[in-house]
């Protein structure tokens, strides 16, 4: 078994992500740009537009993820691990709130094991843990996610499809016609 070289993994999960969705009729496009992170970005009817950051991995873990935040927001976890190249990895995809769901979780067991020790979770539903630092003396951000926090998401690509296919959250907020937009 082959693994994957570091330098293009995160690329291969981009790429995995977005055939997943161009076979379910969804145009998926990779954004390359300056900034270190590169997100697809899914188009649906009309001018409908969703976010999606793609985090992938062939061990064990995804470690440090750092996760989303915000409206039309969704992430998605690939997992090559254990996979010749030949074989499809696992996808678990989910929404900004449900991002926010599996962060909780993970600052609810860092303080059981760590009672004593402060975890907070930002805006942008980011865990910080201003009591772990790192050796250049800055506190740990992010958390460690493992395939079974995550398993109740596995392939559900439908909540991409859906939301595609969604009116706006601005439109649901407010209740205004789609078209007054």
């Amino acid at each position: 078994m082959s693994k994957i070289d570091k330098s293009v993994l995160g690329v291969a999960g981009e790429f995995a992500v977005a055939a997943e969705l161009c076979q379910r009729n969804i145009y998926a496009q990779p954004t390359f740009g300056h900034q270190k992170r590169m997100v697809l970005l899914a188009f649906g009817p009309g001018e409908r537009m969703l976010r999606l950051e793609v985090k992938a991995k062939q061990a064990h873990d995804w470690p440090n993820c750092r996760g989303i935040a915000g409206l039309d927001t969704f992430l998605v976890f690939v997992d090559f691990a254990g996979r010749l190249p030949v074989e499809r990895p696992d996808f678990c995809i989910l929404s900004s709130s449900e991002w926010r769901d599996t962060v909780t979780a993970a600052m609810n067991r860092y303080k059981t094991k760590h009672p004593e020790r402060r975890a907070i979770i930002t805006d942008e539903n980011l865990l910080r843990l201003p009591d772990e630092v790192n050796a250049q003396g800055r506190e740990y951000v992010g958390c460690g996610v493992r395939p079974e926090h995550i398993a109740a998401h596995k392939e559900a690509w439908q909540k991409i499809a859906d939301a595609l296919h969604a009116p706006s959250e601005f439109v649901r907020a407010v209740g205004a016609p789609e078209a007054a937009i």
